[in-house]
């Protein structure tokens, strides 16, 4: 009689007591994992996560444990180095912390799987590549966005024709993220702190690097802009500070192919548009518009002959023109899409290309962002040497 293989695996998770740890690491991937069974490689083989949840806190630690039906917890991250059937370290913890802790967990002999940035430099993300690489262990970062549905339905396009030669591609991210005078802030207040890591050109010009890299062309060269709109806010305990990093970017990018990429973020901003991330991409035999979920297009033979007469009501319904790109297959939570992903490339070896070089190559394009912010200039971004 044959029995099913289980490759257990266990996994430390520093960091989930957080927002997004919580949220979509914790409760909608691995945990929405092991509900499923596991990941499923074959005929009686399957992957089951065993995690082991990290933190400061037992308090959080215990209460998130008990809510996701986790029964291991601990506040020494070196306990939990040290066990054997630990193979994989996940690190959500801000973004300050990040290096050293995946450095600590590099010289346990674990697997890496990270949030981005991954670093708070360049330098730093590119020597945490190297030492994985050296010591010959697997390694993710998180790329989420790839497995929206709304980006692989641009994929789909793309790769099918429809748009034609790329011309250019119009972004639009950001909501109104609550000062905490009157409304309690839907962000922690360390993402307006720029000595503890935060401000949105390193938070999202790392998500627009893969975005566009993978999708569109590789990033060649930025010119970027940042603001702080939004000078003082109030903390978790409501007591007001001065905002040391950027709360918007409006940035300007160079692809191969002479693609031109303009994307604006900001936590500053109200929304009128289709979703909370919008692109827009524009080729010589179509466009097509995409938000998180959903994909709209218009192809070159439907698309309208506007002229201009700002003195009279258009007659034309901008938004008829677009047809929705219908549903044609089921869509996963991206999270758990690449962590399932992060897991089989573990435990088989399949392939894994977001690795820890794809997160130096964000954490370098929101460097040089940072730079052409600082010398309001065009600013090359060199391929990067492993």
């Amino acid at each position: 009689m044959m029995t099913d293989t289980v490759h257990t695996v266990g996994i430390i998770m520093n960091g989930v007591t957080g927002r997004m740890g919580t949220q979509q690491h914790l409760r909608r991937s691995i945990k929405a994992i092991i509900d499923q069974g596991g990941v499923h490689l074959g005929p009686g083989e399957t992957i089951l996560p065993d995690p082991i949840l990290v933190g400061r806190n037992p308090a959080k630690l215990a209460s998130l444990a008990a809510q996701a039906g986790v029964t291991r917890w601990t506040t020494n991250l070196a306990t939990a180095l040290a066990d054997r059937k630990n193979l994989i370290y996940f690190d959500a913890q801000t973004t300050e912390r990040r290096a050293d802790a995946v450095k600590e967990a590099l010289a346990a002999g674990k697997h890496i799987y990270c949030e981005k940035p991954v670093a708070v430099s360049t330098a730093q993300a590119l020597e945490l590549y190297r030492l994985a690489r050296r010591k010959s262990l697997k390694h993710g970062v998180v790329q989420d966005k790839l497995w929206l549905p709304g980006m692989r339905q641009l994929k789909m396009l793309r790769d099918s024709g429809f748009f034609g030669r790329i011309l250019s591609i119009r972004g639009e991210f950001g909501y109104w993220v609550f000062e905490g005078d009157t409304i309690t802030p839907q962000r922690p207040s360390w993402n307006y702190r720029k000595e503890n890591g935060g401000g949105i050109i390193m938070d999202m010009l790392c998500h627009f690097r893969y975005v566009l890299d993978n999708l569109f062309g590789a990033v060649q060269a930025v010119c970027c802009l940042g603001a702080t709109h939004i000078p003082r806010r109030r903390d978790e305990a409501g007591k007001r500070y001065s905002c040391t990093a950027d709360d918007s970017a409006y940035a300007t990018f160079e692809l191969a192919g002479g693609i031109i990429a303009q994307i604006n973020a900001s936590w500053a901003v109200r929304v009128r548009r289709d979703d909370l991330l919008v692109l827009q991409v524009d080729g010589t035999k179509g466009s097509a518009v995409a938000g998180l979920r959903h994909c709209w297009v218009q192809p070159y033979g439907a698309t309208p002959r506007f002229v201009w007469n700002p003195d009279m009501e258009t007659p034309l319904d901008f938004q008829a023109g677009w047809q929705q790109v219908p549903p044609q297959q089921e869509f996963d939570n991206a999270f758990k899409a690449q962590w399932e992903l992060f897991l089989r490339h573990v435990v088989q070896g399949e392939p894994f290309p977001w690795n820890l070089l794809e997160g130096a190559k964000g954490v370098q394009l929101a460097e040089k962002g940072l730079e052409s912010w600082r010398k309001r200039a065009w600013v090359q971004v060199p391929e990067l040497k492993p």
